[in-house]
């Protein structure tokens, strides 16, 4: 962007003072609702520490946050070809776009294509299943039946929805019980949104959306739990969402959500130690391995980091190579850096 980006304060007062001037420059996605906005929206404000600031649609889309229906975040500072089509998908969200349906009303695909890439950073089809298929996610997640979730996102084929399901969890929704201890709810984060299973008492996993071995782990955990997986909230399903919204704003330096670790006893040694290192601070893994008075198994303490499935509060984010270097992260490098700047800043 071309204006230095303002504190979150400014944007709060901006957005208490529904300031038109910021109007597709910048957006607020709200962490109790799921919804973003313009910051000039008429509704109801939220409390500042639900709020998260993003600078493009694009952005809070992938965040997991769904546009408001009062002030259309989608439809303001737009091309026109990209506002009435954005118009029309506000008015009916569950429609199955085709290519098709483009050319019948006298447009070319590519051509919207190319401009909801450059405006949205996502194509038109590409915004109209996701929109879809948030809808019904949500649905699972506050409990509701896979078939009433199936129709919330208008999914005419069960098949479909099913599909659509199993590629962003690797799971068909039938594989999930209404009477399971584990549950599965999303989380939206200013980083993306994520994934949390916990029972009534503890937290199992809590991942990325988009991590690829995302789909590995739930399958693992699945297969290893008595009566398998299930959608709903529990107690540390609250707890962690109400840490993470303190953590993402620079005010929680440890998690306390109570957690169960899976894995061998050396897995877990490792883990725990990841958890000895300071916010604002990073290790490597030799000097992990030297901590746990094993110098000599770097190799292991890297597979135990990578088999980390309690992101954040397991801070794997927190190790770097030996030559200062990022190295891999499981929920991509770009958040590893954000992370790292985050708690930098925080401590």
């Amino acid at each position: 962007m071309l204006f230095s980006r303002p504190s979150d304060t400014a944007l709060y007062d901006a957005l208490l003072n529904r300031d038109p001037n910021w109007d597709g420059q910048m957006f607020v996605g709200v962490t109790s609702t799921g919804i973003f906005c313009r910051l000039s929206c008429p509704a109801r404000k939220p409390k500042p520490e639900n709020c998260r600031f993003h600078e493009t649609a694009a952005e809070c889309l992938s965040a997991g946050f769904r546009p408001c229906k009062r002030c259309k975040p989608l439809e303001h500072g737009m091309e026109p070809l990209v506002a009435d089509l954005s118009a029309r998908l506000n008015a009916e969200p569950g429609r199955r776009w085709r290519e098709d349906d483009l050319t019948a009303l006298g447009l070319d695909p590519s051509t919207v294509r190319r401009a909801f890439k450059r405006q949205l950073g996502v194509t038109f089809l590409e915004l109209a299943r996701l929109r879809r298929l948030q809808e019904g996610f949500t649905a699972l997640g506050g409990g509701e039946r896979v078939i009433d979730a199936q129709l919330t996102a208008n999914y005419d084929s069960a098949s479909g929805f099913r599909s659509a399901v199993s590629k962003l969890l690797g799971l068909a929704p039938g594989a999930f019980r209404d009477d399971a201890l584990l549950r599965c709810a999303p989380i939206s984060t200013p980083l993306g949104p994520m994934i949390a299973i916990a029972d009534d008492h503890a937290l199992h996993l809590l991942e990325f959306m988009d991590r690829k071995a995302l789909p590995t782990e739930l399958k693992r955990l699945s297969e290893r739990t008595p009566g398998g997986l299930g959608f709903g909230q529990t107690k540390p399903h609250a707890s962690i969402v109400r840490e993470l919204d303190a953590y993402f704003a620079g005010a929680l330096s440890a998690f306390e959500t109570p957690v169960t670790l899976s894995g061998a006893p050396f897995a877990q040694s490792v883990w725990r130690a990841l958890q000895d290192i300071p916010m604002g601070q990073t290790r490597s893994y030799s000097q992990i391995a030297e901590h746990m008075g094993r110098p000599s198994a770097v190799r292991a303490v890297a597979r135990a980091n990578g088999a980390n499935q309690l992101a954040l509060i397991i801070p794997c984010h927190r190790v770097i190579g030996a030559d200062g270097s990022l190295t891999g992260y499981g929920g991509g490098l770009h958040r590893k850096r954000a992370l790292l700047d985050l708690e930098q800043r925080a401590s």
